[in-house]
């Protein structure tokens, strides 16, 4: 009875492990590690934050931060709560979004562009790893304001958010396209 019993569970475990291969390959990306110190009464306590970038690279993108006392759990956590925050994002054929969008987060401010097929990624720091990693192939950004990697990073999917296609604006508006 009780090996009946294991082998129930080990065929539980196994479909578990099968169907957790079976999800999506996501491209993971490291923004920033950064050390963080908290003073305390008995001293100082070390750990260190992670920001991760992941995506599909078709048009799903998702951020994440965590914290831990080692690099490599840091970037676990993170990578698990980028899981938990994605968005998917309108692509156009070209590669490239369906139009501009300006998007604002803390006292950064990013504007993003659409750009003809064959000009790449013209962004530079956390937008870029962000516009990359989403499968945006063409565009054009820029970042104002502060040089935050963070809230660049945060502005850049605020934008992401704000993207509709003409068949989500005619469909909110009662229209027919033609």
């Amino acid at each position: 009875m009780s090996t009946d019993l294991k082998q129930v569970n080990k065929v539980k475990k196994n479909s578990r492990r099968s169907e957790n291969s079976n999800d999506q390959k996501f491209v993971e990306r490291l923004i920033k590690i950064g050390r963080v110190t908290k003073v305390t009464k008995g001293g100082k306590k070390l750990s260190f934050r992670a920001i991760v970038v992941i995506g599909d690279e078709n048009g799903q993108v998702g951020i994440g931060i965590a914290k831990a006392e080692d690099v490599v759990n840091a970037f676990k956590k993170a990578k698990s709560d980028a899981r938990k925050n994605l968005i998917k994002i309108p692509v156009t054929k070209t590669l490239s979004i369906p139009h501009s969008v300006t998007a604002d987060f803390g006292a950064c401010k990013i504007i993003i562009k659409p750009a003809i097929e064959g000009s790449g990624v013209i962004a530079g720091g956390a937008v870029r790893t962000v516009l990359e990693v989403a499968g945006i192939k063409n565009v054009i950004a820029k970042q104002l304001g502060s040089d935050n990697l963070l809230n660049n990073a945060q502005a850049a999917i605020c934008g992401l958010k704000k993207l509709t296609t003409k068949s989500q604006v005619a469909k909110n508006r009662d229209l027919i396209l033609n």
